[in-house]
């Protein structure tokens, strides 16, 4: 039997559907080999708090419960952005916490922001890294698809076609606002999902003439309802981004584009009343999809193997069909992955008859 190792799993950034499930394919594989598993709770706030926030996880912690069925997270998460304190500090403070549990390696199960924040974390403490990536937005880069994301789809999709429903019954242009921050591959593969008639994305500009020119067509066309998904990252016509609020680091909480769309298209267009539904958190909720389990299977178990070979400072993708691993670093120098708005996913809503906005 390989040397007793202790490693260290904690989830960082928006929850998901999908993280219990990474969870315990990580305690599983790491209990095959005779490995102690430390869940570290809220994020690095575990390990840079004191007390330390820990548990030691065991397989008997997901063998005989709900959890990997279940969206949130079992560890609980973080998602206030970087503390104000310098990083040489937070360095220093996650070494400390480290040092403490006497682990030998830390997997991080987080979004491109995470592996950047905590990979520089590790590196400071001089302990190994493993990457699992996360996020419904999609947007971690090089892997083609996060833990979390096909989940987040679904929830949009079933949302949609719960709204072009009641649409048909009353003769409206319903608005569904969903997240994304600025990448729209939420927005678009729900949309063309859920056979929506326009689908704004913060990639592709857009005219609301265009949009109501769109509408206009559908009436003409016999049918008197539409379905319209916005994403919230996307700006007003004249290019200003809508936000409700800011985070605890000063970012901008996006969220009113909907609100914003339905009064310009009420004030230019008389013939469609329009209502606008905010998706919100539950799409970080619902049942993690069966795609979303595979991955998390999939990346724990390459997590843990990556550990066993020795391997360090690396993130774990899905890329071609197939599992890989790339290194920490070339992750942040990608930095975030947008919707490519020459995509099949794109090229399909046009050839379809969906609005998009404006390409060239």
């Amino acid at each position: 039997m390989e040397k007793a190792k202790k490693i260290g799993i904690l989830t960082s950034g928006g929850d998901c559907a999908g993280l219990n499930a990474v969870i315990r394919a990580v305690v599983n594989a790491a209990s095959l080999r005779g490995w102690t598993v430390y869940g570290i709770r809220n994020g690095t706030d575990g390990l840079t708090e004191s007390p330390r926030e820990y548990e030691i996880l065991t397989v008997e912690n997901f063998s005989d419960t709900p959890w990997p069925r279940l969206s949130g997270s079992y560890l609980g998460s973080l998602n206030k952005g970087v503390k104000m304190e310098s990083l040489a500090e937070m360095s220093r403070r996650f070494g400390e916490g480290v040092k403490e549990l006497g682990l030998d390696a830390v997997i991080v199960v987080g979004g491109d922001g995470s592996m950047n924040i905590t990979g520089n974390y590790c590196k400071g403490a001089g302990i190994k890294m493993i990457g699992i990536p996360k996020t419904i937005d999609n947007d971690t880069p090089i892997t083609e698809f996060s833990v979390g994301f096909n989940s987040a789809c679904q929830v949009c999709t079933t949302a949609i076609d719960s709204l072009e429903l009641t649409a048909r019954s009353h003769h409206r242009a319903l608005i569904c606002e969903v997240m994304g921050r600025d990448a729209g591959h939420l927005a678009m593969q729900s949309a063309l999902a859920g056979q929506a008639d326009v689908c704004l994305v913060p990639e592709i500009p857009y005219k609301i003439d265009n949009v109501i020119k769109k509408l206009k067509e559908i009436k003409a066309s016999g049918r008197s309802h539409a379905v319209i998904v916005v994403s919230e990252g996307i700006k007003t016509e004249d290019g200003q981004h809508l936000s409700a609020a800011k985070n605890l680091i000063g970012e901008a909480v996006y969220g009113g584009v909907g609100q914003y769309l339905s009064a310009e298209i009420n004030k230019r267009y008389g013939d469609f009343q329009t209502r606008v539904t905010t998706l919100g958190h539950v799409q970080r909720s619902g049942v993690p999809s069966s795609f979303d389990r595979l991955l998390a299977a999939m990346f724990g178990a390459e997590a843990v193997d990556l550990l066993a070979r020795g391997e360090s400072n690396k993130m774990v993708v899905w890329k071609d069909g197939k599992i890989s691993a790339v290194s920490i670093e070339e992750v942040v120098k990608k930095g975030t992955t947008l919707l490519d708005v020459h995509s099949d996913y794109v090229k399909a809503a046009r050839a379809i008859g969906m609005y998009v906005g404006e390409i060239d």
